[in-house]
């Protein structure tokens, strides 16, 4: 399909993280102005903020030697050496087979991730130990990638193929998370035709997936071939998965045909509040990305990128990750106040006015949080990128105060989850 120039260029902005930083920023402006209908920002509790997650971070990182926040941190929860596991079933890989094993795993996991709901929970066969939430499913489609669900062919159980995906029965994933009646995981049909459409858009987009046999996987050799004197951008690493994964997501907004994902309006928004550093109109104004699970798998596919010899250059180029636990840290520490309490009562679906507000300001709010981490600790954005500060970091400590604060350690706002943007 050929685009209108006006067109390309609006869904290339929408998709760049400077887009969801100046669109994010342009919300943050308005709630310190006090002209948003849900929340206003409150910076007097940025130190302590910052100073509640350095004390979080400390406490599992005293040495500061902090790994990225990525899928891979949850394979390895509950004490248990999966990862070990893994390198043992893939010793007989080259090193770029087993980054192609990787990405399939990271790819399939994150995108099983949206949000689980407080009722279901995972028992591990092997070890008897319980999980829930993120880890739950991090652990439950770890194992189902071992044991081959994902591949259609029996010879190669560790790949995920689009053969596979597209075969897969809302059934057979139910059964493989453990999910029934009596444990209800949130939105498992909507989980399975993820699954299926993304089996469907790697056969369309052999230019990322390969032709023979697409797997989600080969995304690495697209990426390889975008280094640079072995260096590669992580935005560049987003925009692959934005381009490549774009059609997976149901019921979005969509531009000239192209589905734009993770992109919402909102009313505030209009050509009047546009940033003024552009120096061309800004398409589309009341439109907000945010691209949560597309950053949050692209932080991912960074850590087998770097097995392989790639360097990860500017890093902070991506967002913090507009979520339930980073906005809700937030909110419980008082950096957000919310103007109307009726929103605290009943569960808001994603494209909700109220939703929209809370993770833009979550993504602002989070690089000030950063900036001011750094100015604490007395390091730089390279030496402490956004990405550990999440891991250490506002991720961690939104769960901590979340469960302080509330029985079952639930957020402070409830969010009907699809089962695609959490």
């Amino acid at each position: 399909m050929k685009l209108d120039p006006t067109d390309r260029e609006a869904i290339a902005y929408l998709r760049s993280p400077q887009a969801i930083r100046e669109r994010c920023e342009q919300l943050f402006e308005l709630a310190c102005a006090d002209r948003l209908r849900y929340f206003r920002s409150n910076l007097s509790q940025l130190t302590a903020t910052a100073d509640y997650v350095i004390q979080v971070i400390r406490e599992n990182y005293p040495n500061l030697d902090i790994p990225f926040h990525s899928r891979w941190r949850h394979f390895e929860v509950g004490d248990v050496p999966r990862l070990a596991q893994l390198e043992e079933k893939l010793a007989d890989l080259t090193p770029l087979e087993k980054a192609w094993a990787k990405f399939d795993l990271a790819i399939i996991s994150v995108l099983l991730d949206a949000g689980a709901g407080s009722q279901w929970q995972y028992q591990e066969p092997e070890t008897g130990k319980v999980f829930r939430r993120s880890e739950g499913l991090a652990v439950a489609s770890f194992h189902l990638f071992c044991q081959g669900l994902f591949s259609n062919d029996p010879a190669n159980p560790l790949q995920v193929d689009a053969i596979a995906l597209q075969k897969l029965s809302t059934d057979q994933l139910a059964q493989g998370f453990q999910a029934s009646q009596t444990n209800p995981l949130v939105a498992m049909q909507g989980r399975a035709e993820l699954l299926q459409r993304l089996g469907q858009t790697l056969q369309l987009h052999p230019k990322y997936f390969g032709l023979q046999n697409p797997r989600p996987g080969y995304l690495v050799n697209y990426l390889l071939d975008q280094t640079v004197q072995g260096q590669l951008t992580a935005s560049t690493v987003l925009q692959a998965v934005l381009e490549g994964l774009g059609n997976i997501w149901s019921g979005r907004i969509t531009l000239a045909g192209v589905n734009l994902g993770d992109v919402w309006p909102h009313p505030a928004l209009s050509p009047q509040t546009t940033s003024p550093h552009s120096p061309l109109p800004t398409p589309y104004p009341t439109l907000i990305p945010f691209h949560k699970l597309s950053q949050w798998l692209t932080y991912s596919l960074l850590e087998p990128l770097q097995e392989i010899g790639v360097e990860i250059i500017e890093l902070d180029a991506l967002t913090g990750l507009p979520e339930y636990r980073n906005g809700g840290l937030c909110l419980d520490l008082g950096l957000l106040q919310v103007k109307d309490p009726t929103i605290l009562q009943k569960a808001h679906l994603p494209g909700s006015e109220a939703i929209v507000e809370w993770r833009a300001l979550t993504v602002t709010l989070l690089d000030k949080i950063a900036e001011t981490i750094r100015q604490q600790l007395n390091l730089t954005a390279t030496q402490l990128p956004l990405v550990k500060i999440l891991q250490g970091g506002t991720w961690t400590a939104g769960r901590k105060i979340a469960a302080e604060r509330r029985p079952g350690g639930i957020p402070p706002i409830q969010i009907e989850s699809d089962g695609t943007v959490f």
